[in-house]
C-alpha cells in the first residue's frame, strides 16, 4: 500500500513543530524554507523540487 503526501503539507506539519518547540539550528531553518518555497510555488521551484526529489529517492533506496 503506497500513500502520498503533499510536500506543502509535510512541511507546514514540521515547521509548525518547529516554531512551537522554538527549535533553532539548522534543521529548523531548512524545514522554514522548504515550507515557504513550497506555498510560494516561485519560478525557481525547480532545481528546488528535483532537489527533494533526488533526495527522497535516495531515502527509498536506503529502505529497499
Amino acid at each position: 500500500m503506497i500513500l502520498t503526501f503533499s510536500a506543502v503539507l509535510l512541511f507546514g506539519i514540521a515547521a509548525f513543530v518547529a516554531v512551537k518547540t522554538k527549535a533553532t539550528g539548522a534543521g529548523a531553518a531548512v524545514v522554514l524554507f522548504l515550507f515557504g518555497f513550497f506555498t510560494a510555488g516561485t519560478g525557481a521551484d525547480g532545481p528546488v523540487r528535483d532537489l527533494v526529489r533526488a533526495f527522497a529517492r535516495f531515502l527509498a533506496s536506503l529502505a529497499t
